[in-house]
């Protein structure tokens, strides 16, 4: 099975609100609440997918009992370690107001411990045991040490294990420093990382380290670097929905197909058709299995020679 690992779990809710006027009482019509946090999308879309999987995260008060219920209402098996206080919940705005529409609101979640930090890392090295790939995704409550995400890496490493990263700030810059499967970066973090969004020169200073490189550049698509070849793979879409948790479904495509030993174009199409389908549905950080058939139909996938300059012709 593969084990999604989500550090900071979150009740991910969509607001509806017509108006906000600051200073004053602002009445929200509606509410949606989604299980949320990276590895919990990824978790999601494996299982809908047919994959089955395993989601670990630090569990705190009654919101992670709800993002429990509801995980186990889709058959994904839950481990992890409790914690005090509540796991976040992220509002998303919704309103035709265009100055306030989309915005978001993040609560901030547990507050960790060196005690949390040495249960939950003892929990880790455990169920790796049982799981040939690991997916590591998110930011972790406030308190971790910033070589949290780096020293599951050295766990995962030292068990002869597959990993998959997705994270941001010090957790990504920490983890560089080790060798490891897979990353999926975004062009920010890309950026803010190496200094650079050139595909080229991501692949150039993480390939020696990096055996699967994932690179996204919103609608511009996918880039994938993975046993000496580069693939770019993108698929068009007439109207978007939702964007959130669209990077999440993109990991969870690649970690499917290379958990069923697909080649490198077929992980660079699973990759842009999930990340894609998440994109046309109204629920947060969600993908439906027959919307991936329909887009696997309609990606295209081109081989990209590495010293090209237009990596997207």
């Amino acid at each position: 099975m593969i084990l999604s690992v989500c550090p900071n779990p979150s009740i991910d809710t969509y607001a509806w609100l017509e108006n906000l006027k600051p200073g004053h009482s602002n009445r929200i019509t509606k509410l949606e609440e989604f299980p949320g946090g990276k590895a919990t999308h990824i978790a999601m879309a494996l299982q809908e997918l047919g994959q089955k999987n395993t989601l670990m995260a630090n569990w705190a008060g009654n919101t992670g009992q709800w993002i429990q219920q509801q995980l186990d209402l889709r058959g994904i098996n839950i481990s992890g370690i409790s914690i005090e206080g509540q796991n976040r919940k992220c509002y998303t705005f919704r309103s035709n107001n265009p100055t306030f529409a989309n915005t978001e609101l993040l609560e901030p979640g547990p507050v960790f411990n060196s005690d949390h930090w040495n249960e939950f890392k003892t929990a880790f090295e455990k169920e790796i045991k049982d799981h040939e790939l690991i997916c590591l995704s998110g930011s972790w409550p406030k308190g971790a040490p910033k070589t949290a995400t780096k020293n599951l890496i050295d766990c995962v490493n030292k068990a002869g294990k597959k990993i998959i990263i997705d994270c941001s700030g010090d957790q990504l810059k920490e983890s560089i420093s080790e060798s490891f499967f897979g990353i999926h970066l975004n062009e920010h973090e890309a950026s803010e990382l190496l200094g650079t969004d050139s595909i080229e020169q991501i692949i150039e200073k993480l390939k020696e380290k990096v055996e699967l490189i994932a690179i996204t550049k919103g609608a511009e698509g996918l880039w994938l670097y993975y046993m000496g070849e580069l693939y770019h793979s993108n698929v068009s879409l007439e109207k978007v929905i939702s964007t959130v948790g669209a990077g999440d479904c993109l990991t969870a495509g690649i970690a499917y197909a290379v958990h069923n030993n697909f080649s490198s174009e077929q992980i660079a199409a699973y990759g842009a058709s999930c990340g894609a389908a998440n994109c046309l549905h109204e629920e947060l950080g969600e993908l439906r299995k027959e919307t991936v058939e329909e887009l696997l139909k309609k990606v295209v996938v081109k081989n990209i020679k590495l010293n090209t300059s237009n990596y997207a012709d």
